[in-house]
């Protein structure tokens, strides 16, 4: 079942009734069902919501997000636990030796910069020095491929008079990016969750004050998905337009995208869940291959 984005952006009370969730604003009163919802943003600064509705989302794996006075998120609340399986996962989760993780890390990096490769091609830029970075790269990648493909990535995706430089708190459309990218930070840290994995314990993230370490993991070759959907924004638009509530809207598309991962046609949140659950058959050596989306360009498809 795919689940729902629900963006609450005008002054409202959010409590939970008969397994709905109730958005009551000045004329209005929605209501949505609670396992229906996936992802709840909590975007206006006049809005509150009940402590048992916030139980009932945590119930049924939903992730809440709130955001800060520039509408920019801030915060992510996940379920402490949302596998029956938590513990025996967590164990194994721990126990994952550091050559285990060095070889996933550097297999989330190769599929990142395979499709950042993607994305040049089909925009018509040359993807082929990353590709073949791509093939060399060694576990736990000690050479740093990954930032010298992201060095030319950035350079080569957008129009050379951007001179654009990937930055948090850079010029735009870095805002665009920061926007979407927290986005699918929340969903990740929602489907490592969901699998019984802990999202502070990253493969390659150690950053002692980040609480979703594993989420920056492994949401890297889900990126250049937004990053497609920014560059269709700032070619129609502008990259200096600003984060008005239909260009959310459009950032917010990414989690219903489509994908194709381990050989079938998925939905974006339906592809989180796909990685996290393979990750935990790598933990417990069922397997040893991380399962993540691939973009194809079009002489691929």
């Amino acid at each position: 079942m795919i689940k729902r984005t629900i963006v609450i952006s005008q002054r409202s009370y959010l409590f939970h009734k008969d397994q709905q969730l109730h958005i009551k604003m000045e004329e209005d009163e929605p209501t949505v069902p609670i396992e229906d919802i996936g992802v709840l943003m909590l975007e206006s600064q006049q809005c509150t919501i009940s402590q048992s509705a916030l139980s009932a989302l945590m119930a049924n794996n939903a992730v809440v997000i709130s955001c800060d006075t520039t509408h920019h998120p801030d915060g992510i609340m996940t379920p402490v636990a949302g596998n029956v399986l938590h513990t025996g996962v967590l164990k194994d989760q721990f126990n994952a030796s550091m050559p285990l993780r060095k070889q996933l890390w550097a297999q989330t990096i190769k599929q990142k910069i395979l499709n950042q490769a993607a994305v040049l091609k089909m925009l018509g830029a040359n993807g082929e020095p990353i590709e073949h970075w791509s093939r060399k790269l060694r576990s736990g990648d000690p050479t740093n491929l990954e930032g010298r493909a992201a060095a030319y990535y950035w350079q080569h995706v957008f129009p050379p008079e951007y001179a654009f430089v990937r930055e948090r708190e850079g010029l735009p459309p870095n805002h665009l990016l920061n926007y979407g990218y927290a986005i699918i930070r929340a969903a990740m840290a929602r489907a490592i969750v969901g699998s019984g994995l802990h999202p502070a314990v990253g493969l390659h993230h150690k950053n002692q004050y980040n609480p979703f370490c594993l989420a920056d993991d492994l949401m890297e070759p889900f990126r250049p998905f937004l990053d497609m959907i920014v560059l269709k924004i700032c070619v129609e638009l502008g990259r200096d337009t600003e984060l008005l509530p239909l260009i959310k809207k459009r950032l917010l598309s990414v989690l219903s995208v489509d994908t194709w991962i381990e050989e079938e046609r998925k939905p974006f949140l339906l592809a989180l869940t796909s990685t996290s659950a393979s990750l935990v058959r790598c933990f417990s050596k069922e397997t040893r291959k991380l399962s993540y989306p691939v973009i194809y360009a079009p002489e691929r498809v």
